[in-house]
This record gives structure tokens, sequence and C-alpha cells, in this order.
């Protein structure tokens, strides 16, 4: 897929589920529930023990169903690395322009971090292709990324932090083209215990939360 091509299914998809977890073999499965929920697209963090050939094996293991991605990438390094290995979107927690030249020189979209309108503007001018802001729930969450949207509109914008099925809702009604989520939708320990199928419950929740809140917002829109 080309970089324009991941955004808008990432769009479409409107969620981006971060794989933060302690094993390659949890985040296989994780992989697995989520899949069977009808979401494609997943963000193995740097954190995650021997991230980079763990996202080798899922491209080569899920090619043609799954989108994996990086996240919690700090260096333009570290995005190559992630890169060669087959990530086909890069996601960071702060804004590096190095780290988003790499990414677009090898036509591989990227979603920095960032807070505050400064940093917004910032990454937006460099050529994010969504701008993730992160923490959104520790500024106020879904009320602090309307408040963004307001002089920003352009801008597409990936809430992360805090994302959960009591929360979606209000996120995609203030702006967000996309939520990314981590703990509050992967349960690490239901995953531990076998119990997968608890995993694609929530994230079929999830997904059908997004759908509704969507059509919602294009129902007031068109009133």
């Amino acid at each position: 897929m080309t970089r324009a091509d991941v955004c808008r299914s990432m769009e479409e998809v409107g969620i981006v589920p971060v794989l933060r977890l302690p094993s390659s073999t949890l985040v296989i499965r994780a992989v697995g529930a989520l899949l069977a929920a009808g979401i494609p697209f997943f963000e193995v963090t740097m954190t995650v023990p021997g991230a980079v050939e763990v996202i080798r094996s899922l491209c080569a293991s899920f090619s043609g169903r799954a989108i994996i991605g990086a996240g919690t990438v700090l260096t333009a390094e570290d995005a190559c690395a992630c890169i060669d290995a087959g990530a086909e979107f890069i996601v960071s927690p702060g804004l590096d322009r190095a780290t988003v030249e790499a990414a677009h020189a090898r036509d591989i979209a990227i979603m920095p971090g960032a807070l505050t309108p400064t940093e917004v503007i910032a990454a937006w001018k460099m050529g994010a292709d969504m701008v993730k802001i992160f923490p959104c729930s520790a500024m106020g969450g879904a009320a602090y990324l309307r408040a963004l949207r307001g002089p920003l509109p352009q801008v597409k914008m990936l809430p992360t932090g805090g994302v959960n099925l009591a929360t979606v809702r209000d996120y995609i009604l203030a702006g967000a083209c996309a939520v990314g989520a981590g703990s509050e939708l992967i349960d690490r320990a239901a995953l531990e215990a076998g119990r997968d199928a608890e995993v694609t419950e929530r994230a079929r929740a999830m997904v059908t939360a997004i759908r509704a809140a969507r059509s919602e917002g294009a129902a007031k829109a068109s009133t």
C-alpha cells in the first residue's frame, strides 16, 4: 500500500490498536483477536521485546490481512529499521524532524506526537500524515481535542491515551480522524489467561461505537 492508501484506510477503519505487550507471543495473539473483530491496523511499540523482529514476523505471518506499523519510534534510525522489517506506518509520542523525513523518504506514513497548538502546527507543517495528540486524556480528552480542532480543522488528529468504549464516541464527535487505543482495548490479563475472545468482543464493541458516532455526526452536520 502507498502512504496515501494507508492513511485513507486508517481513517476508514477509525482505530489503531497500540500493542504494548511484554512478549511476542501475546502480540501475535492480540493481532489474531483484533483481526477477528475486523480491525486490520496494528501499532507495535518499540517497547515490545525484540520489536523490530516482531514486526518482521507479523508482516510475514499476516501478509495481505494486517497492516503493521511501529510505535514509540524516537529516532530516524529506528524508523528505518522498522520500515526495513515491513512497517507500513510510523508513530511517535513526540515530534522529531529527522524521523518524519526518514519515513517520508521511504513513502511511509508517519504520525508524530504533539500536544500544544504550537506543537500540532509544527508537526503539520513538517508534513505529518496525521498528528497523534498525546496524552490527550491528560489535557481534558475529547473537550481538548475539540478545542484544538476549532482553529485547526485541516489537521488530521489521532488522539491517543484514555480512549475506551466509554469515551470513543466523544472523541469521534470532537473531530478525531481515527483513535489510538492501547490497554483500554487490549486486555493483557485476558490474553495471558487465554481469553482471547474477550479481546475480540471488546474490539467489536469499539468498532460499532465508532461507526455509530460517525453516523450521529453526519446526521447532525446535515441538519
